[in-house]
């Protein structure tokens, strides 16, 4: 895995507080467009839309413009940090970034994953979308004890990887080097 600016070719490299259209708009090849009629933002890999972002209230708005109303669907909203829906992959990714340099109240936010994944699956599934839930995170969750968190996150289908995304693991394309 990347740490910090390396591999900006084939990854998202996550740092504190990470932006990422920002990330995506500097790998080679990729453009990141606001659409005015659409939420979020589109991503373009040479030429071809293969994505799109949503932040926070953005995904709600996705919604609402395929119809979906979240609140027949789940009793409260979840506001995700990031989402991406790689269009190839029928996949929408729900992106949590959690960096730790002291213990905190992110220990337990980590085992709600499940939870969440099936709450977003609700939502997409009109859409005939399927849904990833992944954290990012920082190398503090590296440590023995949170062995437990990691493999009980495993286990219920979620994921996780350490300060960076890659992007053919999300189904992204890359250059040729």
């Amino acid at each position: 895995m990347g740490v910090g600016g390396s591999n900006t070719q084939t990854g998202l490299n996550f740092e504190k507080k990470v932006d990422l259209y920002e990330l995506l708009s500097k790998i080679p090849g990729y453009e990141v467009k606001k659409s005015d009629k659409r939420a979020g933002v589109d991503v373009y890999f040479e030429g071809d839309l293969v994505a799109r972002c949503f932040r926070k209230y953005e995904f709600y708005k996705f919604l609402e413009e395929n119809s979906i109303d979240w609140r027949k669907i789940v009793s409260r909203k979840l506001l995700p940090d990031d989402s991406i829906l790689v269009i190839v992959r029928e996949t929408l990714f729900i992106i949590e970034v959690k960096y730790q340099q002291v213990t905190g109240s992110v220990d337990e936010k980590l085992q709600t994953c499940d939870f969440k994944r099936k709450q977003y699956l609700k939502l997409v599934t009109p859409l005939g979308l399927r849904v990833e839930y992944v954290y990012v995170l920082s190398d503090w969750f590296k440590k023995p004890e949170y062995k437990d968190v990691l493999d009980y996150i495993q286990s219920v289908n979620c994921h996780y990887k350490f300060n960076e995304l890659p992007l053919s693991w999300l189904g992204l394309p890359t250059r040729k080097l």
